[in-house]
């Protein structure tokens, strides 16, 4: 059966993933000082990180038109709902179909690793309700961390809800963040300085792993691929996974992790 797995832009796809036909990509907006930008192909990372850079506001993002997709977690943002009234609105007009909104309790390379567990269910000739049991245990099973050089964007976009301390900037303290089972952000750890805070991180997910070898590692960066490299590095030293991938941030990934930021999911 031909099938199609829509994702929104905060999940970044590989080049093999982009390659294969059998993604789509919902788009969001990010908007800096009135300068609307899409996040899709045209999305330029380094013009966007300079316009926030001399930006005296906060970028802002704003979800997708109405599609089915694998989204951001329904914690983080608009776009699951969003999903949702898309899936309604099409079998309202087109009667009832085999679509299912996954809401990825993750952003970034969580939805990527969600997309393609749904790949791996579909060319098993598993049935529609089975691959919709088999992604939400990997959903369950899933962990997301970031270490980010700054938190201002999450923070001034209500995304740090519920936090009541973070680390200190002046001390050069970074925390180690990660996301609940809800998929609301939460503080696992903190390091001084970004290096230390990377090698928390690897600690924490090294602690948390559950059948590492049966999963692929992921990891984004925002303009900083060697430190994503050291990163991987770091990991596979403490534990084997069955295989493992680096990406760019794409544009809402871009605008909340910022410049240097890191994130992985296992």
């Amino acid at each position: 059966m031909e099938y199609r797995i829509v994702v929104d832009s905060c999940g970044e796809l590989t080049d093999e993933m982009k390659k294969s036909g059998i993604y789509k990509t919902a788009s969001l907006s990010m908007e800096v000082d009135g300068v609307h930008i899409q996040d899709d192909e045209s999305f330029d990372q380094a013009d966007f990180l300079k316009r926030v850079a001399e930006s005296s506001e906060c970028p802002k993002s704003s979800c997708p038109s109405p599609e089915n997709a694998v989204t951001l977690s329904a914690e983080l943002s608009g776009s699951h709902n969003s999903a949702e009234l898309g899936r309604k609105l099409y079998e309202e007009e087109y009667g009832r179909k085999q679509i299912h909104v996954f809401n990825s309790r993750s952003a970034s390379v969580g939805e990527s690793l969600i997309a393609l567990k749904i790949q791996e269910c579909e060319e098993k000739g598993m049935e529609f309700e089975e691959v919709i049991a088999s992604v939400d245990r990997y959903i369950e099973e899933q962990h997301t961390y970031f270490v980010l050089e700054n938190l201002d964007t999450l923070r001034k976009n209500g995304r740090l809800t519920g936090l009541k301390s973070l680390a200190v900037s002046a001390l050069n303290i970074k925390p180690v963040m990660g996301a609940n089972p809800e998929g609301q952000i939460c503080q696992l750890g903190q390091g001084r300085g970004m290096k230390k805070a990377l090698a928390k991180m690897a600690e924490q997910i090294a602690a948390d792993a559950i059948n590492p070898t049966e999963k692929i590692l992921a990891i984004s960066h925002c303009n900083c691929p060697e430190r994503a490299m050291a990163v991987e590095k770091l990991i596979r030293e403490k534990i084997n996974v069955k295989e493992s991938f680096i990406v760019d941030t794409a544009g809402i990934s871009s605008m909340y992790a910022n410049d240097g930021g890191i994130i992985v999911v296992l």
